[in-house]
């Protein structure tokens, strides 16, 4: 049966309309990109916008040669047989690819012909769209027309086409994981990967991206130097025609509000902006309400979004608003410290504090974006980035000995900000990330991302908030160190890794002693009472996250007040550092 009106899938757009876009067109010269992959991986529909995206021509391969023939791809197959396909479509690949630049995809064997492999070497950068096995069934299973699944078995055949194929697609320039998303958001990750490939070739410190992989709620967590400049960008890309409503605080308004705003003007964004007080008192019922109002007032609707520009408290602050207003608007993080970077802003935790203890008033709610630049934190004062770290270190504690044995040989470099620094957030970010894919809200592995806090919040609560006496990350890097030594107390965890844990954060110079907190002076009952406001006390009973290792950390609930009391006792005892 012939195809009555097949056409070519050429188009031509504008030209592109960002600088990155640009800044890969220009790196192209007269190159093509080439997408390969399997059936069902979404080449032609990941072509199409990523072609758009960048101002170039897009071509099906396959399209092309239905149009010469007016017969399908298995009418081809049926009349003429694979090996007169296979070399029309070599010589299909080979004319396309002298026509100018544009985004080719090809089909499913293309890449496998040597010959073409070795002209795309020459005149494309090549991107293997990979995907996994039961991500290709389902969406062939939606277009049974595939030619070579036409037979009693298709799932078998299709485990053996990947077998074989995925070894020759793995020598393509640059792979991007087809993962079961918007096609909007693989687009990004195809423009990370050429950017990386094309501008940062051999360069360690390109941006990196850690998806976060929540079903219909997944969004990526982008790394790298400068990618505030890439905000209104992405979030065009993410929801174009959006309006958002910035919410910082006044220190980080400063340095880093106009390059913001700048960077969503140019991208068509409407944006307002909220600047609420530095410090940890913004997390207040008071501030909650005045943003809220603004936001209100700024007219953002469902489909907008809350932006959060700042730390852990703006990100925990401005995500409970967007949490809230018209019952949940759209929320893009960016965080400027590397506390918030590696921790606050990755999983959707979001809220205030009650005078009752710190983030007690909230709810979890995912962000569409998360934005860490690391130029940033070049602004940051040492104390803070240092207070920060100990979050880095908390998932190598957790469950990564080999992350935490990295940290010891190249912390120098993470602190210096040289490419150590973006692997040490990706990977704690990663570390995250995986946690929260399997217990979002926290009912069961989370809760370990809380190594330390049990006793952190405590004495934050102790001190009253003030930072000056006492931040966040200080906390939990006492609290960490006295998690280790009250497990090793219990018989739970070796002595000397209590002490190379804590030996560690000393080396960074963070506390890792409770009299180290200046002008200390609450005794073992006052610090077990602040506890019971934790949020991991459950019917009365404490829970902490204690430790058999480096690395083998466990949450371990109805920990005896006794036992706790008693090693409070012998804890204050000691000196400060």
């Amino acid at each position: 049966m012939k195809a009555a009106s097949i056409e070519t899938a050429e188009f031509v757009t504008n030209r592109p309309q960002s600088p990155r876009g640009e800044a890969i067109v220009r790196a192209l010269g007269d190159r093509c990109i080439v997408l390969v992959g399997m059936m069902g991986s979404g080449k032609t529909s990941a072509g199409r916008r990523l072609a758009d995206r960048l101002g170039l021509a897009f071509v099906d391969a396959d399209a092309e040669i239905e149009a010469a023939h007016k017969l399908t791809i298995s009418e081809i197959f049926a009349t003429y047989g694979e090996t007169y396909f296979r070399d029309g479509e070599r010589r299909v690949v080979a004319r396309l690819m002298t026509e100018g630049p544009k985004v080719i995809a090809t089909g499913g064997g293309a890449f496998m012909n040597e010959q073409t492999r070795a002209r795309i070497k020459e005149r494309a950068v090549s991107v293997w769209l990979e995907a996994d096995f039961d991500l290709l069934m389902r969406r062939v299973r939606k277009r049974p027309t595939r030619p070579l699944l036409q037979n009693a078995d298709p799932e078998g055949t299709m485990r053996r086409l990947i077998a074989e194929r995925y070894p020759i697609y793995s020598k393509a320039d640059v792979t991007v994981s087809a993962r079961d998303a918007h096609f909007d958001a693989v687009v990004n990750d195809l423009v990370d990967a050429l950017h990386a490939h094309l501008i940062h070739a051999g360069d360690a410190s390109a941006s990196r991206s850690v998806h976060v992989a929540l079903g219909a709620r997944a969004y990526d967590i982008v790394i790298g130097d400068r990618v505030i400049e890439q905000a209104g960008e992405r979030l065009a890309a993410l929801r174009p025609k959006a309006a958002c409503a910035i919410v910082t605080d006044a220190n980080v308004a400063h340095i880093h509000l106009a390059a913001l705003e700048r960077s969503l003007t140019a991208a068509g964004v409407r944006h307002a902006r909220i600047v609420v007080p530095p410090g940890e008192t913004s997390k207040s019922y008071a501030q909650f309400e005045r943003v809220c109002e603004a936001v209100i007032a700024a007219k953002i609707e469902r489909g907008d979004f809350v932006v959060a520009l700042g730390g852990g408290v703006v990100g925990d602050l401005a995500g409970y608003v967007a949490a809230s207003v018209r019952r949940g608007v759209g929320f893009v993080q960016i965080p400027t410290t590397l506390l918030s970077q590696v921790d606050s802003s990755v999983g959707g935790k979001t809220g205030i504090n009650s005078t009752h203890g710190k983030n007690l008033v909230g709810a979890f709610y995912q962000p569409a974006l998360v934005l860490a630049d690391t130029a940033a934190l070049a602004t940051l004062p040492e104390r803070e980035f240092r207070a920060g770290y100990a979050e880095v270190a908390k998932y190598g504690l957790i469950d990564d000995r080999a992350l935490f044995e990295w940290l010891e040989a190249n912390w120098r470099g993470v602190f210096a900000g040289g490419p150590e620094r973006i692997e040490a957030i990706a990977r704690s970010c990663q570390s995250k990330a995986d946690v929260v894919a399997r217990d979002e809200t926290e009912q069961g592995d989370r809760a370990l991302l809380n190594l330390g806090h049990t006793f952190g919040h405590a004495f934050e609560r102790l001190v009253r908030y003030d930072g000056a006496r006492l931040v966040h990350g200080e906390g939990v890097a006492i609290g960490m160190a006295c998690a280790f030594r009250f497990s090793s107390r219990l018989g739970l965890c070796p002595g000397q890794d209590a002490e190379r844990a804590a030996a560690h954060l000393r080396n960074v110079g963070l506390p890792t002693r409770i009299r180290e907190i200046p002008h200390w002076s609450a005794d073992a009952d006052a610090v077990l009472d602040a506890m019971y406001q934790d949020k991991k006390v459950q019917h009365g009973a404490l829970t902490f996250i204690l430790a058999r290792g480096i690395g083998q950390s466990f949450i371990a609930k109805g920990v005896a007040a006794e036992d706790v009391r008693a090693y409070l006792l012998e804890e204050l005892a000691v000196a400060a550092s």
